[in-house]
């Protein structure tokens, strides 16, 4: 599935500024909001019944149900639209074992609130044992800015938990429920809670991570950006850029344009920002697979040189042969060790040669599902193939 491309519908994302209230500034560690009660050093203990677990399921699909439809309500019911959307159900099926672990592992705190907005929720994968402080990684997912939604993350909040990382999955208004600027003020939003808040379940707010995938990937970025544009200048803000130790954009979109859609590119405001704002910017990994059909890997090679032009820290890593969805979502389920986690991993641990000794020991993942089911999937995956 490739990004939004009519020109009604772009103007139709940007038409309305960014939504975001002013906030004072506070201390990067200083809770945005009240910590849950009881909070140890490993979070609030999960108190649930497999009855309040097959509700939260319900509820949790006939969200995505009713999301699904109101999007369709609004693109028409075109050949293309439902043929994308059934290849997409059929592929979602083929992977269902990743569903059941999001619905029904006691390591999963699903929606937890982070804002006033209906998808101002977010979900925590916790590692099982937890004796200090964990990194933690926030996750803003991809969707083509449609179709995003937190549980798209739950095999990579898996992955990582089970390698001692907190993962704090994002959920945001999708278009049409909201702007491209509404997307990113709930993106930064969740991230200031993970900022503020990760300590009560466990994690060290002095090792936060930012990740974003595909459209996320471009979220995430416009976040970060604009958060250290803010920063730069004095302007009140609830996180600091200096909290996060690294961005990886995996497979980003990175949105091209002039006038009202360069608030909105990366490329663009990176080009205009000073060299304060620059300095700001954490270490960008910009992580891409060769053979992607929905996004080039020439979108993060452009980011990537822009980044450095400006004086950023920034790198690229390739993998060659690597569709949309292999290095997210087929190799993982592969079990093993698979590349990108592999080296998102080593930046994360990078001074942590105890951590690093436990992982190199620890058994390889194991795999989650069939190789035939994989193949299968890829074929009906709306991600593999090319849209003219």
């Amino acid at each position: 599935m490739r990004p939004v491309s009519s020109a009604e519908e772009v103007g139709a994302l940007l038409s309305r500024s960014d939504s975001s209230g002013r906030r004072r500034r506070s201390s990067p560690v200083q809770s945005a909001s009240p910590r849950p009660a009881g909070c140890g050093c490993g979070g609030p203990r999960r108190q649930s019944s497999f009855r309040d677990d097959v509700g939260h399921a319900a509820s949790e699909t006939y969200l995505v149900t009713r999301l699904t439809f109101s999007l369709l309500q609004y693109l028409g019911l075109g050949y293309r639209w439902m043929s994308q959307l059934l290849a997409l159900t059929i592929y979602a099926i083929l992977l269902m074992p990743v569903g059941y672990y999001y619905f029904f592992s006691s390591q999963v705190r699903r929606s937890i609130v982070y804002g006033e907005q209906p998808r101002n929720r977010l979900d925590l994968y916790i590692p099982k044992d937890i004796n200090r402080p964990c990194p933690v990684v926030a996750f803003v997912t991809g969707g083509a800015w449609i179709i995003g939604y937190k549980a798209w993350g739950s095999l990579l909040g898996r992955r990582l938990a089970e390698r001692g990382i907190i993962v704090a999955c994002i959920d945001y208004r999708n278009f049409p429920q909201g702007t491209i600027g509404d997307m990113v003020s709930d993106a930064s939003q969740g991230i200031s809670y993970v900022c503020n808040n990760i300590a009560s379940y466990g994690g060290d707010p002095n090792r936060i991570y930012l990740v974003g995938q595909s459209a996320g990937a471009h979220i995430a970025a416009c976040a970060l950006i604009e958060q250290a544009v803010k920063e730069s200048s004095g302007q009140s803000i609830s996180w600091s850029v200096t909290q996060i130790k690294a961005y990886f954009g995996l497979s980003g979109g990175i949105m091209e344009g002039e006038e009202s859609l360069s608030r909105y590119s990366p490329e663009i405001v990176v080009k205009q920002s000073s060299s304060q704002t620059i300095a700001l910017l954490p270490p960008i990994v910009l992580m891409h697979g060769t053979e992607d059909y929905s996004i080039p890997s020439s979108a993060s090679q452009t980011f990537a040189d822009v980044l450095q032009q400006a004086g950023a820290q920034a790198k690229l890593q390739l993998y060659e042969g690597k569709t949309h969805t292999d290095i997210f979502i087929q190799d993982p389920l592969r079990g093993g060790r698979d590349p990108l986690v592999e080296d998102v991993l080593s930046i994360i641990h990078v001074d942590d040669e105890i951590t690093q000794e436990k992982i190199a020991l620890a058994p390889a993942p194991r795999r989650l599902v069939f190789e035939w089911q994989l193949q299968l999937a890829r074929r009906f995956s709306p991600f593999y193939f090319a849209v003219s």
